[in-house]
């Protein structure tokens, strides 16, 4: 397979993370275009053992990268600058490691490559940029979990990260009663709870009233993805890893805030 016909249907996506990451298409695209000088230069530099969307992106982060500019976080105010300020005001390494999960799809250990780190580097990479995001978004937390030791490891996360949690419930009355007491602005959910009531149950009362994201942490992910009804956006698989719940509780309230009004954001 040609090398063209390897790229080329990665452009499109790598333009997508490259806007991101600079703060507009102009500037994206220049970076973009640059990283393919490259590589022409030098066929070379491109692993065709690897995954070819996995080793576009590697190659454009080390063009990015080399440029001393860009270890400096994002001061860019220019015309067609992405409306949200937040996500440039992340450090330059978090924000990459940050928009490589949460917006490109790479796990952490592909992102670890994409960015030449250490998967335990990446991350804390990931750790930093979450801490970045509560700073901003800081928010109220409701955990539904009827196991103690879970419950009690959920809410050390969560406040590492720098937002409140505002209660734990163990059943469905539990939660739905803390929700409408605190109006929390994320929900953590287990599926089965203590007296056998169901914490989706639980959630779709929640949504009734208070509008927030929800993070599902399941041992039961199949019981949701079934394909038959509107699948979470977040899902996490018991046993989970602690970055791993950091990563989502941050992308869950990123792009939550994102999904606001504009006149709400700036109240």
């Amino acid at each position: 397979m040609s090398l063209s016909s390897l790229i080329g249907p990665q452009i499109p996506f790598l333009r997508r993370y490259a806007r991101a990451l600079t703060g507009s298409q102009a500037s994206g695209d220049a970076y973009v275009a640059a990283a393919l000088e490259s590589l022409l230069a030098d066929p070379a530099l491109f692993d065709r053992s690897a995954d070819p969307r996995e080793e576009v992106y590697r190659l454009f982060s080390r063009v990015w990268n080399a440029m001393p500019l860009n270890g400096r976080p994002f001061e860019g105010k220019g015309a067609g600058a992405v409306p949200d300020r937040r996500l440039e005001s992340l450090t330059p390494l978090p924000r990459q490691a940050f928009l490589l999960t949460a917006v490109e799809g790479f796990d952490a250990d592909h992102g670890a490559r994409i960015l030449g780190v250490e998967r335990d580097e990446f991350d804390r990479l990931i750790e930093v940029a979450g801490r970045e995001i509560a700073a901003q978004v800081a928010s109220t937390v409701a955990i539904i979990e009827d196991e103690p030791l879970i419950a009690m490891d959920l809410e050390t996360l969560v406040e590492g990260l720098g937002h409140k949690v505002v209660g734990l419930a163990r059943t469905r009355a539990e939660a739905v009663a803390l929700a409408r007491a605190t109006r929390p602005g994320l929900v953590l959910a287990d599926i089965r709870l203590a007296d056998g009531s169901s914490g989706l149950d639980a959630v779709n009362e929640i949504l009734e009233t208070v509008g927030a994201p929800v993070i599902f942490i399941t041992a039961y992910p199949e019981s949701l993805l079934t394909g038959q009804r509107p699948e979470p956006a977040f899902l996490i698989s018991k046993p989970f890893r602690a970055e791993t719940v950091k990563a989502i509780v941050s992308q869950a309230l990123f792009f939550n805030e994102l999904a606001q009004p504009a006149e709400r954001r700036s109240a």
